[in-house]
């Protein structure tokens, strides 16, 4: 009787394109480095969504709101006195972060904690005029900037990339859930 062969391990399977990225001189947070060709998938996954955070750190900077606070915003804009779990799992963060952004949304007058009328146990969060106000400002000036780091696609290509961010979104979100165990 023969053994099967073993499956490669997870850290098995990333070695070849990594060592590949290297050769290539592509290092993560090298200026000026050129990206592979041929660069996982996973990889390139992960640098872009690591450079959107960035560029988005920079673009709210001197609004007053970091990134997590503006996500916050956007989450009670759409859906006003949700609790803090609620706001969590559509923004796709922890409860635990959550309630240290609100802590700061609250101190600054853009977010306000209210006991739930029917059940004095639940906490809501609810935006302020002030935090409304902020939020749009922000976004105004944010805007314009945000969408110009998009370059035009060819029409041709766009339900291509649309259909891969949608999937990918929904894959993560699937994710998510299934960790959180939700």
């Amino acid at each position: 009787m023969t053994a099967e062969p073993l499956s490669p391990s997870p850290a098995e399977d990333i070695r070849p394109a990594v060592e590949r990225a290297h050769q290539a001189g592509w290092i993560w947070g090298d200026e000026g480095e050129g990206i592979p060709p041929d660069a996982a998938l996973s990889e390139l996954m992960i640098v872009a969504s690591r450079t959107m955070g960035a560029c988005m750190g920079q673009l709210v900077q001197g609004s007053g709101l970091t990134p997590a606070g503006l996500a916050v915003l956007r989450v009670l804009e759409a859906r006003d006195g949700l609790k803090s779990s609620e706001v969590a799992a559509r923004g796709w963060s922890t409860p635990g972060t959550v309630t240290t952004v609100v802590d700061t949304l609250v101190r600054d007058g853009l977010v306000e904690r209210r006991r739930d009328d029917h059940d004095r146990r639940v906490v809501r969060l609810y935006l302020t005029p002030r935090g409304r106000e902020r939020l749009i400002e922000t976004l105004g000036r944010i805007g314009p900037r945000w969408r110009g780091t998009f370059p035009d696609v060819d029409p041709a290509d766009e339900p291509a990339i649309r259909k891969f961010l949608m999937d990918t979104i929904e894959r993560f979100s699937t994710q998510i859930r299934k960790e959180r165990g939700t």
